[in-house]
């Protein structure tokens, strides 16, 4: 791990991260979600991290700025993927990292988060909800949990338990929350499970870390 997301204490979740939808306003509900979800974890210690655009990234960063909260963005500035969103003047976080490909950006925000929630979105956001619940499967036992936020994820996770191979270990790896206070009481419960495991190796031989990293 780096010195970003590492362990503090009995505090075994600091940094989470969030993911979803680019293309929205403030006047949307996801983008309200993202916002108020942010500013009560932030409320309570827990640092936002996000991609540094538009949307639910921005909405995450500023609900922590407005709870004082620690604000993290993970970069990338593209000249040859016009779909994708890029930094977002508005986002202005404590903490920049810059990754220089979409790739990096993507697998950069999920090592600096301990945990993640997954906000609707697009395409985008399917591959980092696929990415996230891949890892998760084969780095169980050491893996990163994440929450779905919205009741429209049962369905969609109904689809999959029933037109694919998903295995009860893969459907234990998160949560569908639906409001903030779920969303708490869920990152709570994940954290409680974290502190059962071997923390001997944190920060040295963690496998799952090394996942992201080259």
């Amino acid at each position: 791990m780096d010195e970003i997301t590492k362990y503090s204490g009995k505090h075994y979740i600091k940094n989470v991260a969030f993911f979803g939808d680019a293309d929205i306003s403030e006047a949307d509900e996801t983008y309200k979600e993202a916002f108020d979800t942010a500013e009560l974890l932030a409320s309570e210690g827990y640092a936002i991290v996000d991609g540094g655009g538009s949307g639910v990234m921005e909405a995450a960063t500023s609900g922590a700025e407005k709870a004082n909260g620690e604000t993290i963005t993970v970069t990338f500035d593209p000249t040859n993927a016009p779909g994708f969103e890029g930094k977002y003047i508005g986002n202005v976080p404590d903490q920049e990292v810059i990754t220089t490909n979409y790739i990096d950006r993507m697998f950069k925000l999920m090592e600096n988060g301990d945990i993640f929630i997954i906000f609707k979105g697009g395409s985008g956001t399917i591959s980092e909800f696929g990415t996230a619940w891949v890892l998760a499967k084969l780095y169980y036992g050491h893996h990163k949990p994440f929450l779905l936020f919205g009741s429209f994820w049962a369905e969609i996770i109904d689809v999959f338990r029933k037109n694919m191979n998903i295995d009860n270990t893969e459907l234990g790896v998160f949560e569908i929350v639906t409001t903030k206070e779920e969303a708490l009481v869920a990152i709570k419960k994940f954290e409680e499970k974290i502190s059962g495991r071997d923390h001997n190796n944190d920060g040295k031989n963690d496998e799952y870390d090394k996942a992201f990293t080259k």
